[in-house]
């Protein structure tokens, strides 16, 4: 008799894999669905889906910072009975409750690009390393200023004052590769290096970028560095110099590696960005979905982290020395991952 029950358990077991395997839905949600980063990470999402015969849904902000929509969005998944969620969190603790409770649900979350807070709250992250995105431009800035960059004046254009993780680690990083004494890593403004202007947040595009250089260029018009968060708030910063005839003289970094981005390497906008992949993001993010639902395997971090790391490279056309980099010719074939 105990046999027959063991027996029966495993094809009940079997059967409940074979059927999610023959009917999986799934959730991306986004922090917008305008910002081309975003555009592209769904595309990824879609693609693989389609391939993968998921039926995939998706949500975004109505703005970067939109919490409220995606806790919503959240809360239809579970009610849909999804077997897993990408999430790109916009409020990266305040989400924390629901990706909980879908959690409870057996849906598998997987935060892309920016992890949550804190980082296991999802059952894993797909991101570039945004420590080593922000050090490479700060690096970079740093080799490119020489001797100047001891008398350096920077901006610094962030995404939202509830400084989500993606921001913290980017700026922080910036700021070790430039040389300046981070206080609390897992904050910024805190810092009391007098090469630093100010911070002001963008969330995340071109007319948050120029506001916000607008506003840090009435507090100190000398400015010759401008840390961005990402490229559409680069360019933003860019049209702002570029009012004032300062277009030529500052140097601009910034994160994203996006095909705009990358031209305006090329185009001297922008001096030099790290590029990531959301495409792979993405494409990973559903197969770890497809592993969970039909096989029940939840995906690994790399090694020596604690998280999926899918990779980042310095681009930029005026390469500085002891700082890896391709130039935008080469970021254009790779641009988007």
């Amino acid at each position: 008799m105990k046999k027959l029950l063991a027996l029966s358990a495993a094809a009940l077991a079997f059967s409940a894999v074979s059927a999610s395997a023959a009917d999986i839905s799934a959730c991306i949600i986004t922090k917008t669905d305008t910002n081309p980063f975003f555009v592209k990470m769904r595309e990824g999402a879609n693609a693989k889906a389609e391939e993968l015969g998921i039926t995939l849904n998706a949500y975004a902000g109505k703005v970067d910072g939109d919490n409220e929509t995606q806790v919503a969005a959240i809360e239809t998944c579970i009610a849909n009975g999804a077997k897993g969620i990408l999430l790109t969190p916009s409020n990266t603790s305040a989400i924390v409750p629901v990706v909980q409770q879908a959690r409870e649900a057996g849906i598998l979350v997987i935060a892309l690009d920016t992890p949550l807070d804190p980082i296991d709250a999802a059952d894993m992250t797909f991101a570039t390393d945004n420590y080593r995105a922000g050090e490479l431009i700060g690096q970079w800035a740093a080799a490119t200023l020489g001797d100047a960059a001891k008398d350096a004046k920077v901006a610094f254009l962030d995404l939202d004052v509830s400084q989500p993780t993606v921001g913290v680690l980017r700026d922080q990083g910036f700021m070790s590769g430039f040389g300046i004494d981070v206080k609390d890593p897992n904050k910024w403004g805190d810092e009391d290096d007098p090469r630093i202007v100010g911070h002001d947040v963008t969330q995340g595009n071109e007319e948050g970028g120029r506001k916000a250089m607008e506003n840090l260029l009435a507090q100190d018009p000398f400015i010759n560095v401008v840390y961005t968060i990402n490229e559409p708030a680069a360019a933003g910063a860019y049209e702002a110099l570029k009012s004032i005839g300062r277009e030529g003289d500052v140097l601009i970094v910034s994160v994203d590696g996006g095909c705009p981005g990358v031209k305006n390497v090329s185009e001297g906008v922008i001096g030099a960005t790290s590029q990531q992949y959301p495409l792979l993001m993405a494409s990973k993010g559903i197969e770890a979905i497809h592993a969970w639902a039909t096989k029940g395997e939840k995906p690994s971090a790399t090694e020596g982290k604690d998280f999926f790391d899918t990779g980042v490279t310095l681009v930029t056309d005026k390469p500085a020395e002891g700082v890896p980099s391709i130039d935008s010719a080469e970021g254009a074939k790779l641009c988007w991952g």
